[in-house]
């Protein structure tokens, strides 16, 4: 049984805050969504989370937060990608060989209206770009545990896709 090897990574988003949980193990990681950016032509990551304003202080370079936009949750999808890439690699980083994790995606608020497919397809987007076995988009409120674990949300208040 396969699935049994695959972790299983509930991952939390909001402008303020990104929260990634592995609720078999309870580890934790939640941070504010910021990169710090090398300057141009060749960017790259200096840090991420409360580290990016240290590394901005310290050398040339740009702190943003790929998840802060009036209109959308997701306002800068290539750089969303990366931290969540870099975030799952800071939360398997003991694995000698980790597989690619079933991420259950979670966008916090409640926008006017819901979010629009459009958004909730780029959330399933992103979690597949940063290299998850499995996506569920999740809105509502915070799943327990057992409800991640068993893969059984409640029937009411959200959306299980």
């Amino acid at each position: 049984m396969l699935s049994a090897f695959i972790s299983l990574i509930y991952v939390q988003i909001s402008p303020e805050r990104l929260t990634l949980k592995d609720p078999k193990t309870g580890q934790t990681l939640s941070e504010v969504p910021e990169l710090a950016l090398s300057p141009p032509p060749r960017r790259r990551i200096l840090a991420a989370g409360p580290q990016a304003r240290l590394a901005a202080a310290s050398e040339p370079a740009e702190v943003v937060n790929p998840f802060a936009h009036p209109r959308s949750l997701i306002s800068d999808f290539i750089l969303a990608e990366q931290l969540l890439k870099y975030q799952l690699r800071r939360m398997h980083r003991r694995a000698w060989l980790a597989a690619s994790p079933h991420i259950v995606i979670h966008p916090l608020g409640d926008p006017e209206g819901g979010f629009t497919q459009v958004e909730l397809r780029a959330l399933r987007e992103l979690a597949n770009a940063a290299g998850a076995s499995k996506v569920n988009v999740w809105t509502g409120r915070p799943l327990t545990d057992e409800e991640l674990l068993t893969r059984k949300p409640p029937a009411q208040g959200g959306v299980w896709e």
